[in-house]
């Protein structure tokens, strides 16, 4: 204790050298803890509110960032840390128990504020990124958090250094030797962290995606991303949370391709029955040519049909339909869908767009729409595509057609009424 003021100040009011000791230790601590809580008092109080102020009242909005994430609230607590840490050498002898331990206690406190500053700073550079790309944001909160664990990880190991006296180096190197039991405890981190590091690289999903897992029952918008889940938001407002890796390990449908296309698609069969499909005669051509959709089509192709007819010898007058070309229902509803899709609004007419006959079945020749509405919104979709097919069913008649359907209880009644009118003398 030779050569500290306060120690020697007790030796001349006649205090033993182990009172006077005792005493200076006592008060130099008390000291400490005075100048700790006093810069602590200061700094939060005055400097910091001053900070947060500003920051508040600027024009910048990045900034809002470090105010929610608390980064300048940590970086503080370095001023009256570092101010104890110096009160310490200047107030205790080195060779003190008490300074041993307060020295340690002050180098744990660094690295405490240290890690939380770390990791406040990594939460706050997520946000930034946020603002600035909404739907990109969540691509390197897989990078936030493994810097985060990492960061703890550290952070740890130098607080064991600081209280074992080993080299934090050391302490790294036993624990490379125990390898396997690292990887058994952190398997699913480390997976996660390589699966987001490859849907990141490969830009496969983004916040505000829809997705689609039916294996594990996910069917709506992603929420967010983190590096061992990803939370989607069902339609039904459910949340159904998926872990990362099986993300890339397993098939899902993301339909952003869809969102930021010029349209959606809309692919649908009618079912005609296949028995009201015929050729048409002079009677039904005269009532559709009345259509006006249809009106410039049917005098092109009798004009062709005609030309073609009389170059290969067709008897006009023969009863048998077959012989040469005649018009059918079927084909010139099928350019009516054609005309009356490509007068529609609502249709992107710069995308596919097709109407073909599929191969027949025990349902009726199917009758595919092909095509692409511009509203790729759900409601606004859902509603052109019943507008259309409501539009085509209505018009199934006007052509001589039927749509298929099974037979239904009312279908058994007519029947059952007709056989009894059969049966009746």
């Amino acid at each position: 204790m030779e050569g500290y003021w306060l120690f020697e100040q007790l030796l001349k009011y006649d205090f033993s050298p182990q009172t006077a000791e005792i005493w200076s230790i006592i008060i130099n601590v008390a000291l400490v803890v005075i100048i700790l809580v006093f810069a602590t008092l200061i700094i939060r109080k005055f400097l910091l509110r001053m900070c947060l102020s500003w920051i508040n009242r600027n024009r910048y909005h990045w900034d809002d960032a470090l105010v929610s994430n608390q980064v300048i609230d940590k970086l503080a607590w370095f001023i009256p840390i570092l101010l104890a840490h110096l009160s310490i050498d200047s107030l205790l002898p080195p060779d003190s128990t008490v300074y041993i331990v307060l020295k340690r206690m002050m180098m744990v406190f660094f690295v405490i504020a240290g890690v939380m500053s770390i990791s406040a700073l990594l939460s706050t550079v997520g946000d930034i990124y946020r603002m600035l790309k909404p739907k990109q944001a969540d691509v390197l909160q897989g990078f936030i958090d493994a810097g985060k664990i990492f960061t703890y990880i550290f952070g740890s190991i130098f607080i064991i250094s600081i209280f074992s006296g080993m080299s934090p180096w050391g302490i790294i190197s036993v624990l490379g030797g125990m390898t396997a039991v690292t990887m058994l405890i952190f398997k699913d981190t480390i997976v996660g962290f390589v699966s987001s590091i490859q849907l990141t690289a490969t830009d496969m999903i983004r916040v505000g995606d829809w997705v689609e897992m039916p294996s594990y029952g996910a069917d709506g918008d992603v929420l967010s991303m983190s590096i061992h889940t990803i939370r989607v938001q069902n339609w039904d407002k459910t949340i159904t949370t998926i872990p990362i890796y099986a993300l890339v390990s397993n098939s899902f449908k993301n339909w952003r391709g869809m969102s930021e296309s010029d349209g959606r698609r809309i692919k649908r069969a009618l079912m005609i029955d296949v028995n009201s499909i015929r050729f048409c005669d002079q009677k039904m051509l005269g009532i559709l040519s009345r259509i006006n959709l249809l009106e410039d089509y049917l005098h092109i192709k009798e004009k062709e049909i005609e030309a073609y007819n009389k170059e290969h010898h067709v008897n006009q007058d023969d009863n048998l339909e077959i012989n040469g070309r005649k018009q059918t229902n079927i084909g010139i509803f099928r350019a009516y869908i054609i005309a009356y899709l490509k007068n529609n609004p609502n249709i992107n007419q710069d995308m596919t767009f097709l109407v073909r006959q599929l191969s027949p079945t025990e349902h009726g020749l199917p009758l595919e729409i092909y095509v692409f509405s511009k509203d790729q919104r759900w409601a606004q979709y859902e509603a052109v595509q019943a507008d259309i097919f409501d539009h085509f069913f209505a018009s199934l008649s006007i052509f001589g057609l039927r749509a298929f359907q099974n037979p239904g209880g009312f279908d058994m009644q007519r029947l059952a009424a007709s056989q009894e009118m059969i049966k009746s003398p």
